[in-house]
């Protein structure tokens, strides 16, 4: 497959992205998570830059091989705190709402804000939503792995 656009990102939109990233990083959720959380919409989506990009910045906080070859399994696993667990299925359930999937439950909701507060989870569902934006990005540009930005 060959990417259907090479051209230099607009300036004004990569201003706003910033901006965008700035508040997801001011909204004290921790790193990890938000890589976590990266990493698992952009599975679900199947968009190969973000996960290829999402492992390498993911490694940059920290994460495991381990825990990150495992992320596409999080709940079969035993590598991931209750937090995270949270964090992962209101990832999942935000990002898979199309054909009538029921979004995000009352469930994962209480189960997310026991472990984040308002702001952290201000943080995290702007992530998910960023990164659902740039999967969509990817998949009609046709945009390659290997990149990391």
């Amino acid at each position: 497959m060959q990417a259907r656009m090479n051209r230099t990102p607009n300036q004004d939109v990569t201003t706003a992205v910033q901006h965008l990233y700035k508040a997801v990083h001011a909204g004290g959720a921790d790193a990890r998570v938000l890589e976590l959380v990266h990493l698992r919409a952009s599975q679900i989506n199947g968009c190969s830059p973000c996960v290829y990009a999402g492992v390498a910045s993911a490694r940059k906080t920290g994460e495991s091989d381990e825990r990150l070859h495992s992320v596409v399994a999080w709940r079969e696993t035993p590598f991931f705190t209750d937090a995270e667990r949270a964090a992962l299925a209101l990832t999942e359930a935000a990002t898979r709402i199309q054909d009538g999937a029921p979004g995000v439950t009352d469930e994962i909701w209480d189960a997310a804000a026991a472990h984040f507060d308002e702001d952290q989870l201000s943080s995290i569902i702007l992530h998910i939503a960023l990164t659902n934006f740039f999967n969509r990005i990817n998949h009609t540009v046709r945009e390659q792995a290997g990149k990391t930005w």
